[in-house]
């Protein structure tokens, strides 16, 4: 319905745009700068706004709950590694918990400081191993796992005390078909700078928004590395982490093209660290961007081709580089034109998706508010870093998509 109505209202600025650079580039101009977007902001509205998640059921004795294995790839966080093991340590899980560090090749003190924690702690392990990347960390741990389920954490992420439970819990209270359960990751160094303040509303309400969204069909299109449980069988049976930019998405689409279900859980609050200054951004941005052009390359056609509840997230994530392409080139320098007076591009009529985003931004802080209180945690004040976010964070976005789509099309090489 709002796809149809922003169409109706847009016929106009289709018809002037067209003038100008032909009908055909008008319309897809338009689509990916106001139909497409709209259409997926009311879609997101309308989800979270209908969803009623399955209540979480908990077993009364620790002995019902499966064992967990928690992997850690580590590579060069001497600074990290320790604070990251004893908030783990100090989780609340009532089952066995076990970890598994697998040091990837470090030339900092990361082995030696894992080494002493596990000396203290019989529940730790540390693995050493050459230098190899992510992906072949995480397989070399679950080579060495017993577990029926697995759990990832990224070597600067901190675990609320509940968190690795109600992550289980959930597990415990899906349907069957269920083999993977995202966790919510929320930013942990939002203070640093302009930047991370930025991104503290982009994990608090974007993402945020995005994996509920999702969650709800059970088709989560990420269960991220840092911070998610899996079943280690299920893993082993799609080859385990690929060896891809983004071993992650990959790792979760080949789960959904052999049937299974991935949900979310947002009480399961783990904090990370964001980069904190522009060129870390945008390596990450940029990778997340070529990770997407990956799994859409192994898996997009033939998740889509099953007709299936996840073929729509999955034609989703088709449409996003034609959106960040439109944005960046079209947009932006429409932005420019419109300071001289010409609206063209961007005009007055943008206007009308600004409603819908507010709608959005309230839905999900009113979520997200009370996921924190659930959890003994509190919002701190960000004003700041959310006027950021509304008018920074999609021109620093779509240019970085742009490149890493760009580097994944002409075969660079591929940089974490």
């Amino acid at each position: 319905m709002w796809a149809s109505f922003s169409t109706w209202i847009a016929l106009p600025w289709i018809r002037d745009l067209g003038e100008a650079l032909t009908l055909p580039l008008a319309v897809a101009v338009i689509a990916g700068l106001a139909i497409i977007p709209g259409y997926l902001t009311a879609y997101l509205v309308a989800t979270i706004t209908l969803d009623r998640p399955r209540p979480i059921t908990v077993p009364d004795t620790p002995e019902f709950w499966p064992n967990v294995t928690l992997i850690v790839a580590a590579f060069n966080e001497g600074l990290e590694i320790e604070e990251t093991l004893r908030y783990a340590e100090a989780s609340d899980y009532p089952g066995q918990l076990r970890m598994i560090v697998v040091d990837d090749g470090s030339t900092d003190e990361t082995a030696e400081i894992v080494s002493a924690f596990a000396f203290e702690h019989d529940a730790v392990t540390l693995v050493r191993a050459t230098h190899g990347g992510k992906a072949a960390a995480l397989n070399l741990a679950l080579h060495f796992t017993e577990t029926k389920l697995i759990a990832t954490i990224d070597a600067d992420t901190l675990l609320v005390n509940a968190a690795l439970s109600r992550l289980v819990a959930r597990y415990m209270s899906s349907p069957e078909a269920v083999a993977a359960i995202a966790g919510e990751v929320v930013v942990r160094n939002s203070r640093a700078t302009w930047l991370t303040r930025l991104q503290e509303w982009d994990y608090f309400l974007g993402i945020g928004s995005i994996k509920r969204s999702q969650g709800l069909w059970q088709t989560t299109l990420v269960a991220q590395g840092a911070f998610s449980v899996y079943e280690a069988q299920v893993v082993r049976d799609v080859g385990g982490w690929p060896d891809t930019i983004g071993e992650d998405i990959t790792l979760t689409w080949a789960m959904l093209a052999a049937n299974k279900a991935v949900a979310f859980e947002p009480t399961a609050v783990a904090m990370t660290v964001t980069p904190d200054s522009l060129k870390t951004f945008a390596r990450q941005r940029s990778r997340w961007a070529y990770g997407m052009i990956e799994g859409l390359r192994m898996f997009g056609a033939p998740l889509i081709a099953k007709r299936n509840i996840a073929s729509h997230a999955i034609a989703v994530n088709f449409m996003f580089p034609w959106i960040d392409l439109c944005y960046t080139f079209a947009f932006l320098p429409g932005l420019v034109l419109a300071a001289f007076g010409n609206f063209a591009i961007v005009g007055p009529i943008t206007i009308a998706m600004v409603p819908l985003n507010l709608v959005l931004s309230v839905l999900m802080y009113r979520l997200q508010r009370g996921v924190f209180r659930e959890m003994g945690l509190r919002v701190r004040r960000n004003p700041s870093g959310y006027l950021m976010y509304i008018f920074l964070f999609q021109p620093l976005m779509s240019p970085l998509a742009v490149l890493g789509y760009a580097r994944n099309f002409f075969h660079l090489e591929r940089r974490w």
